[in-house]
């Protein structure tokens, strides 16, 4: 059975890049049908701006920098919030007030939003409903680092975004590195970038990765309220962002297709236990990468050691890894003439 780098390659001329870029020229042809209500709701807002109420102006300043408003549907994320069961002008009068708690994994959504400026610990309260029919109002200082919006990818920027899981995942990763790279040179298998197979998709998904982390943390440091509403309004089309989150979100469907490719050619050119370890070190390395870019480029030095990563895997896989010659007896792969390691055949 022809192999998916085989296919690719009879169907584009670049392989399984080619089959990237093909299927972005099919998202991009897609768009969203909720989009294009927003767009054109936004385009009908605007024509009759003279005309709309002086809630509704608030409502859209509102929603400009804040990038949510009424009807948005968010999930406790903490343990728990706690809502005022009366009007927030009683808080802040000091009168007897009442409040009840929602608790983890319960979804809540925003009925109203009020900006009260006589309040001096934070002047917007939001009211919301809970799943079980109830309404309170809490300040959104209070609200907004205890929920995350019901968007699956929403949640997941949340959990990857927690400090105590990326310490979490340091951890793990080191140590599952650690324990593949013993076997690894036990056994002494090939691994990414030392010994290589003779296949470029494992070093290209490292460089994505990499990459993919730079641009990740450019958005947050250059761009923080484009990341901000991309956050509450998530999207997996890369045509329906601006530029920078559009290259981020492109590297991100690069992986997956690469990832792809990658096990396809490393099960063609290893044994079982051997692809397993080596497709192990090379997730390892695509999370070391991802924890060191992600993290040095927020200190600007990730850009010039992304650079010269680059350097390094490009010309590590071009003079050592890269395989030019086949033996005439057996069939492995050699980078130059001469014996083969494999059955001691000489090749002239």
């Amino acid at each position: 059975m022809p192999s998916l780098r085989n296919i690719l390659s009879k169907i584009f001329p670049l392989g399984g890049i080619g089959g990237f870029l093909f299927l972005f020229l099919l998202t991009s042809c897609y768009r969203d049908s909720s989009t294009i209500n927003e767009q054109e709701e936004a385009h009908d807002a605007l024509a009759i701006g003279d005309t709309l109420t002086q809630e509704q102006q608030d409502s859209i300043s509102f929603y400009s920098t804040h990038h949510y408003t009424e009807g948005y549907n968010f999930e406790v994320y903490k343990d728990s919030i706690s809502l005022l069961a009366q009007q927030p002008e009683e808080m802040i009068s000091q009168m007897e007030i009442d409040t009840f708690a929602v608790y983890k994994n319960h979804h809540i959504v925003v009925g109203d939003i009020r900006i009260l400026s006589q309040d001096s610990i934070d002047s917007v309260w939001v009211q919301l409903a809970t799943d079980e029919g109830r309404w309170g109002w809490i300040h959104e200082t209070e609200l907004l680092p205890k929920v995350v919006p019901v968007d699956p990818i929403s949640q997941a920027i949340m959990f990857f975004s927690d400090s105590h899981i990326i310490i979490s995942l340091i951890i793990v990763v080191l140590i599952g590195i650690a324990y593949v790279m013993r076997h690894i040179y036990r056994r002494n298998a090939p691994i990414v970038h030392f010994r290589d197979i003779s296949s470029f998709y494992p070093t290209l998904l490292c460089l994505i990765v990499a990459i993919a982390a730079t641009f990740y943390a450019s958005v947050q440091m250059f761009a923080p309220e484009t990341w901000r509403h991309f956050y509450y309004h998530p999207t997996l089309n890369p045509f329906q962002v601006p530029f920078i989150l559009s290259i981020f979100m492109s590297s991100v469907w690069a992986m997956a297709i690469v990832f792809i490719a990658a096990v396809d050619d490393v099960k063609r050119n290893l044994p079982l236990v051997d692809a397993l370890l080596y497709l192990s070190g090379m997730i390892g390395v695509c999370a070391i990468n991802y924890i060191i870019f992600s993290i040095t480029t927020l200190n600007y030095v990730g850009y010039p050691l992304l650079v010269a990563y680059c350097y390094f895997a490009i010309k590590r896989y071009y003079t050592v890894s890269r395989k030019y010659y086949i033996c005439g007896n057996c069939g492995k792969h050699l980078t130059h003439k001469g014996k083969c390691p494999e059955c001691g055949y000489i090749n002239d």
